[in-house]
């Protein structure tokens, strides 16, 4: 089977997509076969991507509240999880946070708020944030995600400096309706098509361990691609107490690495990004991820706590990777912490507690 892995990569890289059945393929290899799996889809990882890895940096500008019932969501209507809620950040605030995860090493910024979509004020807010990070940090990427767009707004957030615009699908229309009743699938494609429309980078993922099948989650994979999303954030389910999806835990870590090699293997010359719930699900394999995936988030994520900054950065080192634009060395060693369950976000935006970077 690994020269199978192979001879898919090679038929990749001379541009022949892969099908169903191979996504199928990969997503069912036996475990004795991870690592051979990991170097044919390494083998285009590096082909577009080379040693690079992107690091992000999340800043949740308004947490909690949220009208949507997205049973996955602890910011859900109906969710009962004990984060932290609070309204929009002003824009020193949000200069701060986004600031500490820049120095930190972030080249991109995503700046995301709850709720169904932006108001018209909503929309001139974040504007005014994206100014202030633009005048500071001018060759950082911004990456607004406010939920459902409105005719024009996009077109308002792009003149405004944002870059880019995260809206995930999070699951494969055939499953959508068993995990948010209060909009359509339909209406996420709406939303990434209009920031396509107006010249906005989009950007747009999943989850993985929603109750989904193999088919599933490949017919997920091929919607991005179809969509053409530039970057694909790739989270695994977090299952928050006090959410419709407590207890429910699905993936291995195993299980994890063979959706990031099938992202790639869909998706080769797309940023595949290791998102939510690495630490938990991925653990000790996060590293071998890296050889798949050329993207991730660093510190903390909207609600949950992530493993140490440094700790992220020194595992890009360790394993031969350079930040990318980074030309200088990257962290020094630091203890690694034991994520176990999802750890409520108490730092950073919306308290008074230095940010994780």
């Amino acid at each position: 089977m690994s020269s199978t892995f192979q001879q898919l990569a090679d038929s990749v890289l001379v541009g022949t997509p892969a099908t169903h059945d191979d996504a199928l393929a990969v997503l069912r290899a036996d475990e004795a076969e991870l690592m051979s799996l990991v170097a044919a889809a390494g083998r285009l990882r590096r082909a577009h991507f080379g040693n690079t890895v992107k690091v992000n940096y999340l800043v949740n500008l308004k947490s909690g509240l949220c009208p949507e019932n997205c049973n996955y969501c602890s910011q859900a209507l109906g969710s009962d999880a004990p984060v932290l809620k609070y309204s929009w950040l002003s824009r020193d605030e949000a200069l701060e946070q986004a600031g500490a995860g820049i120095e930190g090493g972030a080249g991109r910024v995503c700046l995301v708020a709850s709720g169904r979509g932006p108001s018209s004020r909503d929309v001139d807010k974040v504007s005014d944030m994206v100014g202030a990070v633009k005048r500071e940090y001018p060759d950082v990427e911004v990456c607004a995600c406010l939920g459902f767009l409105s005719d024009g707004q996009a077109e308002r957030l792009r003149g405004a400096g944002v870059d880019a615009y995260n809206h995930n699908i999070n699951t494969a229309e055939s499953n959508h309706g068993n995990i948010v009743q209060t909009h359509t699938y339909a209406d996420r494609v709406d939303t990434v098509e209009k920031t396509k429309g107006a010249g906005l980078s989009p950007c747009s993922g999943l989850i993985a361990g929603l109750g989904e099948t193999d088919e599933q989650l490949v017919e997920a994979l091929f919607a991005l691609r179809e969509l053409d999303s530039d970057s694909i954030p790739v989270n695994f389910l977090m299952p928050f107490d006090g959410t419709p999806f407590e207890n429910t835990w699905e993936l291995t870590p195993a299980r994890c690495v063979r959706i990031l090699a099938v992202a790639r293997f869909v998706c080769p010359d797309r940023e595949i990004r290791i998102a939510g719930g690495r630490e938990m699900h991925l653990r000790s394999l996060q590293s071998i991820a890296l050889h798949v995936a050329n993207s991730i988030f660093l510190g903390d994520y909207l609600t949950s706590e992530g493993q140490d900054a440094k700790a992220d950065l020194e595992m890009i080192r360790d394993n031969g990777f350079v930040v990318l634009g980074s030309e200088e060395e990257l962290a020094q060693r630091a203890a690694r912490p034991d994520p176990v369950d999802p750890s409520i976000r108490r730092r950073g935006a919306g308290t008074d507690v230095l940010p994780n970077a």
